[in-house]
């Protein structure tokens, strides 16, 4: 079991910046995989970066290459997401998840936190 508690979410204009943190507690951190998703109003439940478990490996959404930023903390039991360059199409819940096997739909994922991006 996992459990995984979203912060730094927020109201910004538009160029700006923002820092997501993910704690995560209840098994070994560094045993596995960690994913940012995020949920619009109204749409479907998107991929936005993912990292493997030593930090070694990196993976984004198109949307957010070069403007988003997946770190992870092992010694804090903390995943990050470092947002530049919001843009008003950013805003939306965003959730961090932990995979079950290879699938996040069927694994743990925290209760989101919001972010705005105003124009």
């Amino acid at each position: 079991q996992v459990q995984l508690v979203e912060s730094g979410g927020g109201l910004v204009q538009a160029g700006g910046s923002l820092r997501l943190s993910c704690a995560a507690s209840g098994r070994t951190f560094n045993s596995y995989a960690m994913g940012w998703f995020r949920q619009a109003p109204g749409k479907a439940r998107d991929f936005v970066a993912a990292i493997n478990w030593s930090g070694g490996s990196t993976y984004y959404a198109d949307s957010v290459k070069g403007r988003f930023t997946i770190s992870r903390d092992n010694a804090q039991n903390t995943v990050y997401l470092q947002m530049n360059n919001l843009k008003p199409e950013d805003t939306a819940v965003y959730y961090c998840a932990v995979p079950k096997g290879s699938s996040y739909t069927a694994g743990y994922w925290g209760q989101g936190t919001q972010v705005t991006v105003s124009s």
